[in-house]
């Protein structure tokens, strides 16, 4: 089978002295060295992180880097979406090379694993059922704790420690999910989100609408055509209700509407996915906006498989600049749904002093981002 995509180290894990300041010290007893393993396959993506913990010699927080993160991806024909049971076969399929890819790549042994992590929820149910027996294996396997996390919150807290921001408003913008979400008492406020279908979810099914190719993501495709587009805009459904955002309308015209401008020839693909684009993210940033004012934050980060897209970057920093903030982001290696990622957020939850026993590691495909606790960071 082809090699695990892998995602190679930023600058900032590749020094030493770098360390995360945004929380609180680890509880007593757990505040030592560590290695955790993060299982990531809650859509169409199997992902593998080791991450590694050094403690500080002073008390504060020490270094945390990933040692390795390799993935594979379950790729749909065109015109087509990835089917539960397709997925969890692929993951099924890749889970154990990818696991000792990781550790070789990792360079390190099975008995220095001190922590097993997985995806809880939310997600899809065959695929997150095949990553959850994989991790009580594991965990029974190599007699060390193991943890549920939720992957909306693993998201924020790889956005957070990838690029250094401190209480940001955040937009999680993925396949599944669309949510504006703010940090207060120890939970991730959601202030906005979609009423019906996510932004990820929008875009995929447009581009079978319009048969792109799913390699290697609809997304990316459509972002590449859209550069070459902007000659018509296409007007579209543009649904901001408060807070809240509704993306299927927009879905609807287009197909509708939309493929009747293409099959006539007064539109091409690019100046629908210029538009759709535009409308989309315009969208997104009012709502990002809206919440910035409201919490009187300044700094905006950007997570999930649909904040890799330059031109929604470009429009957030837009944003940001004339409101005198700052936009954090980050490329495929960290938005993309990746198990480094599981691996950080299981580590915080460990360090703060919770694991879960055997007959509690269940998945759910409801898992809300506001129902977690984040007890590593400051009230």
């Amino acid at each position: 089978s082809p090699p695990p995509e892998t995602m190679a180290q930023p600058e900032w894990m590749k020094v030493e002295s770098c360390s995360f300041n945004g929380n609180k010290p680890p509880i007593t007893g757990r505040d030592g060295p560590l290695i955790a393993i993060g299982i990531e396959g809650s859509a169409n993506k199997i992902g593998i992180g080791i991450l590694q913990y050094i403690p500080d010699a002073n008390g504060n927080l020490g270094v945390y880097s990933i040692l390795s993160n390799p993935r594979k991806t379950y790729i749909a024909e065109a015109g087509h979406g990835f089917m539960p049971r397709e997925t969890a076969l692929h993951h099924r399929a890749h889970i154990v090379p990818l696991v000792r890819a990781a550790l070789r790549d990792a360079g390190i042994q099975t008995s220095e694993v001190s922590l097993v992590c997985f995806t809880k929820g939310p997600g899809m149910g065959g695929p997150l059922q095949s990553c959850a027996i994989c991790a009580r294996v594991l965990s029974q396997l190599w007699n060390v704790p193991l943890i549920g996390v939720n992957h909306c919150v693993a998201h924020i807290e790889m956005g957070r420690v990838a690029t250094g921001a401190k209480d940001p408003v955040v937009l999680y913008v993925s396949g599944g999910n669309t949510q504006v979400i703010a940090y207060s008492m120890q939970r991730y406020h959601i202030f906005g989100e979609t009423i019906d279908i996510a932004v990820g979810n929008c875009l995929d099914r447009f581009a079978r609408a319009i048969h792109l190719s799913n390699d290697p993501s609809p997304g990316y495709n459509i972002e590449q055509l859209a550069k070459q587009g902007g000659e018509k805009f296409i007007e579209m459904p543009y649904v901001v209700k408060g807070m809240d955002v509704s993306f299927s309308g927009m879905l609807s015209f287009i197909e509708s509407e939309g493929i009747k401008l293409l099959n006539s020839g007064k539109v091409t693909k690019a100046d629908l996915c210029f538009s759709l684009q535009e409308t989309i993210f315009a969208m997104l940033v009012e709502i990002t906006e809206r919440a910035m004012a409201h919490c009187g934050q300044n700094e905006v980060l950007i997570v999930g498989g649909v904040g890799c897209n330059r031109r929604l970057q470009d429009m957030m920093q837009s944003m940001v600049n004339d409101r005198g903030g700052s936009l954090c982001a980050m490329d495929h290696r960290y938005c993309i749904d990746n198990g480094a990622m599981i691996a950080q957020a299981g580590v915080f939850g460990y360090q703060h002093g919770f694991e879960m026993t055997l007959e509690d590691s269940t998945v759910t495909q409801r898992f809300r981002t506001d129902a977690v606790e984040v007890a590593w960071r400051e009230p």
